[in-house]
């Protein structure tokens, strides 16, 4: 504890971190207030993805939820994606599916006038990205014409994981489209993802 680095005996037991000891206790006892906000008053509008130890495993409920409701194989589901930018957008719970917040973009910015995704500004590695509603739908339902950036979720700025006795990453999370009006390959050799918690 004396180097400002989180403990290895708690790193075993933990969700992964990159953070210093000083900045991890503020993420775990806001993850706490998270949960316990969600005990003491129900389900939020707007949940914080960052806040969750096992991601894939809230995403699966919610595509699950409305494979039950609709009576359809959960196979056949995946998300459809939608930036909540504008003000308000957020404020009511959404009919299919769920609002999230809390990631970040590495390596580019969110437009908010035009909606897009964008360079980022010079010498600023990461930015808020904007809330997203994760509508499920069936994967033929999907629509790839619009203009997009198959950008990669992470937990981590590591960027790398092992596969779990699940079968998922102990760091990558989901791919999500994003609106872009660049090409994919403009986006990849700058190295873009979104992030679940930054270093410091």
């Amino acid at each position: 504890m004396v180097d400002g680095k989180i403990p290895a005996l708690w790193a075993a037991k933990s969700y992964p971190s990159r953070m210093p000891l000083a900045s991890y206790i503020n993420d775990l006892i806001e993850r706490l207030a998270m949960l316990q906000g969600w005990i003491n008053t129900g389900a939020p509008v707007l949940f914080w993805m960052p806040g969750f130890f096992f991601t894939q495993a809230f995403l699966t409920a919610t595509r699950q939820n409305y494979a039950r409701r609709e009576k359809i194989p959960i196979d056949l589901l995946d998300f459809d994606f939608e930036v909540m930018d504008e003000d308000g957008a957020c404020d009511e719970k959404p009919e299919d599916g769920v609002y999230v917040r809390g990631l970040f973009l590495e390596g580019a910015r969110w437009n908010l006038e035009r909606h897009v995704l964008d360079e980022a500004e010079p010498k600023v590695l990461y930015s808020p990205a904007p809330n997203m509603w994760l509508k499920p739908i069936e994967v033929i339902d999907i629509d790839l014409s619009e203009p997009h950036f198959v950008c990669p979720i992470y937990k981590t700025s590591e960027r790398r994981g092992v596969l779990s006795t699940t079968g998922h990453s102990t760091n990558f999370v989901m791919d999500v489209r994003l609106p872009s009006d660049k090409p994919q390959d403009f986006w990849i050799k700058r190295g873009v993802a979104l992030l679940s918690q930054l270093d410091s």
